[in-house]
């Protein structure tokens, strides 16, 4: 393994976010489940933390790949948010994040969300920076 891969995995372990959240009634629609479009703010915050804590520079969000709903997430369900960098490019890193729900009153949970966010390193003039210090 090459010190920089070597770096890529230590970074990704210590940049994994956790975000725990209670859907409420003000994050639903008419149908009662959580707000798609609160789902993917949720998501890309998720994954904006995840890879500011990789390389600890500016970032901003470039793309989103393939957002899944695999299934619908009732009000007063519990969702945790899971961000893992899962690709680093010279400028760019991606970001997997994945949503479970679990019933407040039940054991167990599911995937219920799934995508991938992409993110570019910034200096203060806005311009592509590398993502990892030269190793």
């Amino acid at each position: 393994m090459t010190p920089r891969d070597q770096e890529i995995q230590r970074r990704t372990e210590l940049s994994v976010t956790r975000v725990t959240k209670a859907v409420f009634p003000n994050t639903t629609n008419h149908h009662n489940t959580l707000f798609g479009g609160t789902a993917l703010a949720w998501m890309d915050e998720v994954s904006f933390i995840a890879a500011t804590r990789f390389c600890r520079l500016p970032l901003v969000t470039v793309s989103t790949d393939r957002i899944d709903f695999k299934h619908p997430i009732p009000a007063g369900s519990i969702v945790e948010l899971v961000g893992s960098v899962i690709k680093v490019g010279n400028t760019s890193l991606q970001v997997q994040v994945d949503v479970f729900v679990e019933n407040m009153y039940l054991d167990g949970r599911e995937r219920a969300i799934h995508g991938v966010f992409s993110f570019v390193a910034i200096d203060e003039d806005k311009r592509p920076v590398p993502v990892l210090p030269q190793v």
